[in-house]
C-alpha cells in the first residue's frame, strides 16, 4: 500500500478557552510509523498536545487513529519515530512508565469486583493504605455521579454507568495524560449524548491532557479543543472544530467532516470558478491553474435563499429536484439552471419552507457565499 507522507503538523496551536492550558507542549509525536508486517498503519506523524488540552483523533475505520494512542500508551509500540511525554522521551518505554489512564470502548471492568474494588484497583497497587483508597474511591464516584454505587458489580450497572466506572478508575491514579478509546460508541444515542457533556465537562474541571479516538464527527465537533483528522496512516489537518468544519485544507477533510456537496467545477481567475454555465467567485485552497478541473465544496447549510430574482453576488436559479423532510429542516437537492445542470444540496428551516412554499419541481433564486465554496483539486477526489 502506498502512503504519502504528510507534512509537519500539530505545531501546537493553543486553544484560548482552556483555563488549565500550559504554553509548552505535555505530549510530542515525531515521524511516528508503524508498520504490521508490510501494512504501513502509521506513516510518518507528528503531532504537539498541549497540557490539559481535550484533542480528539478522527477518521474512518483502519486510518490509525487507534493505532497512533495505542503507540502513544505503549501498548503497541512504534517501528519508528518518537513519543516524548512531559519533556521526557519515553519511546522505549513501558506502558507502565508512561503515567496514562485509558478507558476502552468495552469498559475492561473486572466482572467478579465491586465498583469500589474496580475503581480502586490501581490504588492497591500503589500500596496505599485501606482508608486513603476507600477516600479517593468516594471522591471519584461522587465526581462520576455514581456515589451510591459502590457495593454493585459491573453486571449490575447499565452501559452508561459502566463507563463511568471505567472512567473513575482510570483518573484513580491521577494520571497526567489521559486515552479514551471510542469511549461511547457502544452506548445508545441518548446515553452518548449526556455522557459527552459529562466527560467533557469533567475534563475541564480536572484539567487533565486527554485525547479521545472517534469517529463520530459530532462527538469531535462538541468535545475537543482540537481535531486530528487522520486517513490512512497520516495526518490530513489539524485545527480547532471551526478550523475544521469551515477551513478544511484538504477535499478528505472537507469530505468527511459533516455533509456537503462535491461539483465539478473549471478555474476561471485567481478565486474564480465555473460550476455548468455559471460563474462564480470562490476560495481556493492551495495553488491551482486557471483552466485547472476542481471539486468544489458547498455545505448545504450556506445556501442562501434569496426573496427575489433580481442579480445578486453568486446568485444562481436552482431547480427543486428533490426534498427530504428532516423534522426542523428539509434537505433539498437543487441543480443549476435547471432539470440538467450540475446538483447540490441546501438545508432551509421549516419556517423557510412554510413561508415560501418550496415545492418540487419550482425555480428559486438561492445565492452561494463566495466564502462558502471551498475549491480542491480534482485529482485529490473526495471520501
Amino acid at each position: 500500500m502506498s502512503v504519502s507522507k504528510p507534512s509537519k503538523v500539530g505545531s501546537g496551536v493553543r486553544p484560548q478557552n482552556n483555563p488549565h492550558l500550559g504554553d509548552a507542549p505535555f505530549l510530542s509525536v515525531r515521524s511516528l510509523s508503524k508498520s504490521f508486517g508490510k501494512f504501513l498503519a502509521l506513516n510518518g506523524v507528528d503531532l504537539d498536545v498541549m497540557p490539559g488540552e481535550f484533542i480528539c483523533f478522527l477518521g474512518p475505520s483502519g486510518c490509525g487513529k487507534t493505532t497512533l494512542l495505542r503507540a502513544i500508551a505503549g501498548l503497541d509500540p512504534q517501528s519508528a519515530g518518537q513519543v516524548i511525554i512531559a519533556g521526557k522521551d519515553v519511546s522505549n518505554a513501558p506502558p507502565a512508565a508512561r503515567d496514562f489512564g485509558i478507558v476502552f470502548q468495552s469498559y475492561a471492568l473486572f466482572p467478579n469486583l465491586t465498583v469500589a474494588q474496580n475503581i480502586g484497583y490501581g490504588l492497591v497497587n500503589q500500596r496505599l493504605s485501606r482508608e486513603k483508597i476507600v477516600s479517593r474511591v468516594a471522591v471519584l464516584l461522587e465526581l462520576v455521579g455514581l456515589p451510591e454505587q459502590t457495593s454493585k458489580f459491573p453486571v449490575q450497572l447499565s452501559g452508561g454507568q459502566q463507563q463511568r466506572v471505567a472512567l473513575a478508575r482510570a483518573l484513580a491514579t491521577s494520571p497526567k495524560l489521559l486515552l479514551l478509546d471510542e469511549p461511547l460508541s457502544a452506548l445508545d444515542a441518548r446515553v452518548r449524548l449526556r455522557l459527552r457533556d459529562e466527560i467533557r465537562g469533567l475534563q475541564r474541571r480536572l484539567g487533565v491532557t486527554t485525547i479521545m479516538v472517534t469517529h463520530d464527527q459530532e462527538e469531535a465537533l462538541s468535545m475537543a479543543d482540537r481535531i486530528v483528522v487522520m486517513n490512512n496512516g497520516v495526518v490530513e489537518q489539524v485545527g480547532t472544530p471551526e478550523e475544521i468544519y469551515n477551513r478544511p485544507k484538504t477535499a478528505f477533510v472537507a469530505d468527511f467532516v459533516g455533509r456537503l456537496t462535491m461539483m465539478p467545477g473549471v478555474v476561471t481567475g485567481t478565486n474564480s470558478v465555473r460550476i455548468g454555465d455559471v460563474n462564480l467567485d470562490c476560495s481556493i485552497v492551495g495553488a491551482i491553474a486557471i483552466g485547472q478541473t476542481v471539486d468544489v465544496a458547498l455545505r448545504p447549510e450556506a445556501v442562501q435563499l434569496l426573496a427575489t430574482k433580481k442579480t445578486a453576488h453568486n446568485h444562481v436559479v436552482a431547480f427543486v429536484h428533490e426534498l427530504e423532510f428532516l423534522g426542523s429542516y428539509s434537505r433539498a437537492t437543487l441543480r443549476i439552471g435547471g432539470e440538467a445542470g450540475p446538483s447540490f444540496l441546501a438545508d432551509f428551516s421549516a419556517n423557510i419552507m412554510r413561508d415560501q412554499k418550496i415545492r418540487k419541481g419550482q425555480l428559486l433564486s438561492v445565492h452561494l457565499p463566495h466564502e462558502a465554496l471551498r475549491v480542491f483539486p480534482a485529482s485529490q477526489g473526495s471520501a
